[in-house]
Formats: structure tokens, C-alpha cells, sequence
């Protein structure tokens, strides 16, 4: 691979994070997701604002001009999201990737929202036609549902009960289509200008099932009027399933966050932080040659400010920085660690570690001096600045809920 594209590879790359949904920690990307939202809100403000003829005849040049521009950034917006393709589809090829996109849903309303603007410059005919697919720049909004948590609530509700609604809205469908063909049946006769075929029932069971009715088309007959009412009745009963249905997956959801909450809570990690240096013995090892322990898990790598999934085949390198996770301490003598940091007027402060005033219960365990590691060995002297880290036991069993039957407690001492 040479130069030019291993640096087209990482342009693409960064590209693809900034178009994506980016994290807060990623300050280009968060930007790129804030102004297309902005973006977004102002298109179809000035969509809405332009069928009004006054605002149209007072501001429609500004109008026309936000419209304009809006939709250009979606056009680069789009060609931004073929180059970065293959970032989206790693596993297919270029032009794999680019079609799998483009056909994608997300990839038609994309499309979708700035292709029609510019089709009545070449097709003045179809303008009409054109203008109503304007209509789909509104489904980018869900872009911005994918943006917060709170809002993503509602896709995931949805996604986890769609068999369900499904069933749901076929047994509705069913009950229409028998409701308009009675109706038809006991209504043609009596007025058969208004019951002229069944689609005439079928707007009449849509119209009385989904609302209150529009009034338009309405049973005249003893028959009609008593089949009308029977309808009513059980139709309230079929569309409230599908609210049910939402309303239960809604309070499963929320549950299980707290379930997991719980569960975090019970279960406490302790992250540390790890930088790779050269002469370490880590470095060019994979992840499964390590051999870490059961309970030690490295849960993120973060490699040239981009962060990197440990795979078990990941080749770790010099400069990466590891966020390991492990479990913390439980145990009934009771464990703390504790940090020190020595001041100007300390008692520690000229004394050798040997020579502490400590408790045969701890130990001195590390001394961090100038952001470099100190191995307390007894002859060390204690300066000014120091940061110590002791290691104590407790023989008696601690309280229930104390911070030793927790696991592991870091104080500061001034």
C-alpha cells in the first residue's frame, strides 16, 4: 500500500467519524452532528414558512435563498457518505460497498432529500411531481432520533415489538374489510349513491374504527344503524391493542435499565489505564497471547486518539493506552487502599520509609514522585509532592454496606 493511499485511508477514515454519529469526546464530530441538525430544522422551517403567500411575498428571497443552501449541504452531505462507504461496510468491496448504501433506506432518503430540488432544472415538466418527493427530507429527522438516548427509546420499543403490532394491525385490517363488505351489504340498496361498491364500506369502517367518523358516509337503515353501533364498539377495542402493546413495551424497557443499573451496581468494575511503551513486554503481543486473568478484561485500546475494539487477534503497539477493567475486591477482612499525598509540612516529609509510623496492618505499596513510579523499597526518602499508596488489612469483618465491604476506598490526605 503506498503513502497516497494509507493517508486517503485515514482521510476516508476520519471522514466516516465525522458523518457518522459521532461521541462527545470527538469534538469534529459532535460539531458535524449539530450543524446538520441545525440544518435539517432550518430546511423544513423554511419549507413550512414558504406556502404562507405573505411570508412568501415580505421574506421569500431569504426564504428561497435558506432553502438553497440547506439542501446543497445535504447533496455534500450525501457524496460526503459515498466516499466513507467502505467504512460504513468494511466487509464488502468499494463498489460493494457504495451500492449496499445507496440502497440502503437511509441511503434513499438521502437521496431523497436534495435530488428532487434539482430535477425541475432539467425536467421543468415534472416540477409537480418533484416537489410532493420533497417530502421525504422530513424522514432525516429520524437522524436525529439516533442522536439521543431519550428519543432512540421509542425505535427501540418499536423494533422489539413489531411481530406484535404486526398481529395487531392485521387483525385490524381484517375487521375493516369485514365491516365495509356488511355495510355494503346492508347499506347499498337504501342509498346506493353513497354504498356505490365495498371501497365505499371500506372508507366508511376506516373512518368509524381509526376515529369518530367525518359524517360524510353514515348508515341510514335500522340494520346499518345497529351494525354501525356493534362496530364502534369493538373497533374501540381493536385499535386500543396496538397502544397497549407500546404502552407495556415502554415499561419493559425502562425496567430493564434499571435491572441493569442494579446489576452495574452489584457487580463493580475498576478501570486502570495503561500506556504501551516500546520496551514493555506487551508491545507486538495480541491480545490472546497475553494470557490475563479470568476477572481482568482490557475493555477499550485507544491508538493515535482513535479508539480500537480489542479483538483477540488485535497486535498491540508502542504508544497504545489500554483501559483494563477488573472486578473489585471482595472479601471479608475488609481491603482499603489509600493515597496519601504528602504537603508541604507533612510529618513524612525526610523520612525513610522504613522508618514510618505506620500500622503493621498496611504497607507501603507504591510512591508516585514527578508522574514516575518509585519501588518503596525501606530506604527510600519521603519528599514533598509525593503521592504514597498504602495497602491495608482489617481483621475484623466490616460493617454491611461500608466502604471495606465495597472494595476498595482511595482518600486524600492534605
Amino acid at each position: 500500500m503506498t503513502r497516497e493511499s494509507i493517508r486517503w485511508k485515514k482521510t476516508q477514515y476520519r471522514l466516516f467519524r465525522m458523518v457518522s454519529i459521532g461521541t462527545v469526546s470527538d469534538t469534529l464530530s459532535r460539531s458535524y452532528d449539530i450543524i446538520d441538525s441545525a440544518v435539517l430544522i432550518v430546511n423544513l422551517a423554511a419549507s413550512f414558512m414558504l406556502t404562507f403567500e405573505s411570508l412568501r411575498s415580505s421574506c421569500g428571497t431569504l426564504l428561497h435563498f435558506a432553502e438553497s443552501a440547506t439542501v446543497l449541504f445535504f447533496a455534500i452531505d450525501y457524496v460526503l457518505r459515498i466516499l466513507t462507504a467502505e467504512c460504513l461496510f468494511p466487509q464488502e468491496k468499494r463498489a460493494g460497498a457504495i451500492w449496499k448504501f445507496i440502497t440502503s433506506g437511509a441511503g434513499i432518503v438521502d437521496l431523497l432529500s436534495f435530488l428532487p430540488f434539482y430535477l425541475p432544472f432539467f425536467f421543468p415538466a415534472g416540477a409537480t411531481v418533484f416537489r410532493m418527493f420533497r417530502v421525504a427530507r422530513i424522514f432525516r429527522l429520524f437522524r436525529i432520533n439516533a442522536y439521543y438516548d431519550s428519543m432512540n427509546v421509542i425505535t427501540s420499543v418499536l423494533s422489539d415489538k413489531k411481530q406484535q403490532l404486526l398481529s395487531s394491525v392485521f387483525i385490524i385490517m381484517i375487521l375493516m374489510l369485514a365491516s365495509s363488505l356488511c355495510m355494503y351489504s346492508v347499506e347499498h340498496e337504501a342509498q346506493p349513491e353513497v354504498f356505490r361498491n365495498a371501497f365505499s364500506g371500506l372508507w366508511w369502517a376506516s373512518s368509524t374504527l381509526l376515529t369518530v367518523g367525518y359524517g360524510d358516509i353514515y348508515p341510514i337503515t335500522t340494520t346499518g344503524k345497529i351494525l354501525g353501533m356493534l362496530i364502534t364498539f369493538l373497533g374501540v377495542g381493536m385499535v386500543a391493542i396496538p397502544t397497549g402493546i407500546i404502552s407495556a413495551g415502554f415499561v419493559e424497557h425502562y425496567s430493564r435499565i434499571k435491572r441493569l443499573g442494579e446489576y452495574g451496581f452489584e457487580t463493580d468494575m475498576h478501570f486502570v489505564e495503561i500506556k504501551l511503551a516500546g520496551t514493555d513486554s506487551w508491545t507486538g503481543r495480541t491480545i490472546e497471547e497475553l494470557g490475563l486473568p479470568g476477572s481482568l478484561v482490557i475493555t477499550l485500546i485507544i491508538r493515535d486518539g482513535e479508539s480500537v475494539m480489542p479483538e483477540p487477534g488485535l497486535k498491540l503497539a508502542n504508544g497504545d493506552r489500554l483501559i483494563i477493567a477488573s472486578e473489585s475486591l471482595r472479601t471479608g477482612s475488609g481491603i482499603a487502599l489509600k493515597e496519601v499525598i504528602l504537603k508541604k509540612n507533612h510529618p513524612w516529609n525526610g523520612e525513610f520509609i522504613k522508618d514510618l509510623d505506620i500500622s503493621r496492618q498496611s504497607d507501603v505499596v507504591l510512591v508516585k514522585r514527578n508522574g514516575r513510579s518509585v519501588i518503596p523499597r525501606g530506604d527510600v526518602v519521603l519528599c514533598e509532592g509525593d503521592r504514597v499508596l498504602l495497602y491495608s488489612r482489617r481483621s475484623s469483618k466490616p460493617e454491611r454496606g461500608s466502604d471495606y465491604e465495597k472494595g476498595v476506598s482511595i482518600d486524600n490526605d492534605i
